[in-house]
């Protein structure tokens, strides 16, 4: 009987670094290590290593190979000798709100939509390296080269190499790649940091990275997003939600994406095709924090939460409470409106949360449709998608069925899925089955009471942000 081939794959995403190591013939998950990631919007990349190392990344005999996928757009700006010159920004870090407005009126919308693929929002790589040229030019000015977190760790598993390398999915995310051509655009980015800068070579789905000095092969790695779809085995007409930090909403498609209005980000995905994409800041970090205001765990929030009517009795919440990245309102906080002696209850309050969130997604889903993409059914993953409260009004919400796959690490699955593609040379996709569904939810006959809903928190976020 030949030995089994074992692959590993590294999720290192906002809160911690997850490393799995799976069959890579059968996709069956063998071993789930994991470390913590310090809180924040920035943060020094050695956190990074530190937690990868933690999490086993120190300890991977027997492995054949491994893919790295990690969260995109994190600004890690480099100087001569490799050093970081200011802290990572983070995705979720809205300083350089001001940038993005600043690079969209420079160049229009229909030109980022047209040529890049996305619109400038504070999340993206560009608008970062503006805030540093503009706030701390003494650093810009150090800056020889710039990678994305998944990049990096890539760079420093194989040694740190005379060339760092990237891949579509993350290169898509810079603001300074365009997902029409499958170039950099350097004039881009000379314009935003105020010099040219080196960027990482950018990988073919199925390419190598490299080989490190133990003989294990390390693949292109990828965005989380993209990662995840691979992990899901996502198809036509299935669209992720996903609830973790952020929430996210995104498919995988052959379509040409591009939205002037930058609601949709023209992401490639990390098969070769496109995964245009929306985020929200706001995701399952809204329920932790209502549960705190009310002085309760999560388990009891989400109790609150199903004795409550379904529409809460006209509570409404608008879940701004990070600034808000769709829509694209950095600036924005939270909101209740529609308060009555009746409904300002504990119960009432949980489900205005859970609502807010839910019609928040939604709202996403619906920017997805009007470019085109088939929405057949929801995969609903993350954190958040374990709340029952969420579970009992995700279809009615939507619109569409609501699948529930069994809990896993469907980033980490993807990019070790990727690591098995590149061991075997770029020929056969790794065939392996999506984890098992661990339920399905139909969206009622009668959803009147879904649709007043969305309708109430329509009017209410137009009212206070035109939009």
């Amino acid at each position: 009987m030949s030995a089994r081939r074992v692959v590993a794959g590294v999720d290192s995403s906002t809160q911690s670094c997850k490393i799995v190591t799976v069959d890579a013939d059968t996709g069956e998950l063998l071993h789930l290590r994991s470390a913590p990631h310090p809180d924040g919007t920035s943060i020094d990349p050695d956190r990074w290593w530190d937690a990868f190392t933690a999490a086993g990344g120190d300890d991977l005999d027997g492995v054949a190979a491994l893919g790295v996928s990690a969260q995109q757009h994190g600004m890690v700006a480099l100087d001569e000798a490799g050093v970081p010159v200011h802290d990572a920004l983070l995705w979720n870090d809205v300083r350089s709100a001001p940038q993005a407005a600043a690079l969209t009126d420079q160049y229009g919308a229909a030109m980022w939509a047209d040529e890049v693929g996305v619109v400038p929002v504070a999340s993206f790589t560009i608008t970062k390296l503006a805030w540093l040229a503009q706030n701390r030019p003494e650093l810009a000015a150090r800056v020889e080269q710039v990678l994305l977190p998944h990049d990096w760790l890539t760079w420093n598993i194989l040694g740190r190499p005379a060339e760092a390398t990237t891949d579509r999915s993350d290169a898509s995310g810079t603001g300074y790649f365009s997902v029409h051509t499958n170039l950099y655009r350097p004039d881009l980015v000379e314009g935003a940091l105020g010099h040219s800068a080196r960027l990482p070579r950018v990988l073919g789905p199925a390419e190598r990275a490299g080989v490190t000095k133990n003989g294990m092969v390390v693949s292109a790695g990828a965005g989380d997003n993209a990662s995840a779809a691979l992990g899901l085995g996502v198809g036509e007409g299935d669209v992720v939600v996903s609830i973790g930090t952020s929430g996210t909403v995104f498919a995988s498609t052959q379509a040409r994406i591009a939205d002037a209005s930058g609601a949709v980000a023209g992401f490639a995905d990390a098969v070769g095709g496109q995964l245009p994409l929306l985020a929200t800041i706001n995701g399952a970090r809204t329920l932790v924090a209502t549960a705190q205001m009310l002085g309760v765990d999560i388990a009891r929030f989400g109790a609150l939460a199903l004795e409550s009517p379904v529409d809460a009795d006209g509570l409404l919440m608008l879940p701004y409470l990070d600034g808000e990245r769709t829509p694209n309102l950095p600036e924005a906080t939270g909101s209740l409106t529609g308060m009555r002696r009746a409904n300002m209850t504990p119960a009432h309050l949980a489900q205005a949360s859970v609502l807010g969130l839910v019609c928040s997604l939604a709202d996403a889903l619906d920017a997805l449709r009007r470019q085109g993409v088939t929405v057949r059914q929801v995969i609903l993953i993350g954190g958040g998608s374990q709340s029952p409260a969420v579970q009992k009004i995700a279809a009615d919400v939507f619109g569409v069925p609501v699948v529930l796959p069994a809990p896993g690490e469907y980033v980490a699955l993807g990019a070790a899925r990727q690591a098995a593609w590149a061991l075997d040379g770029g020929t056969d996709f790794p065939d392996w089955p999506r984890g098992t569904t661990a339920r399905e939810f139909e969206p009622a006959a009668d959803r009147s009471w879904a649709q007043g809903v969305r309708s109430n928190y329509a009017e209410q976020r137009r009212a206070l942000y035109g939009v």
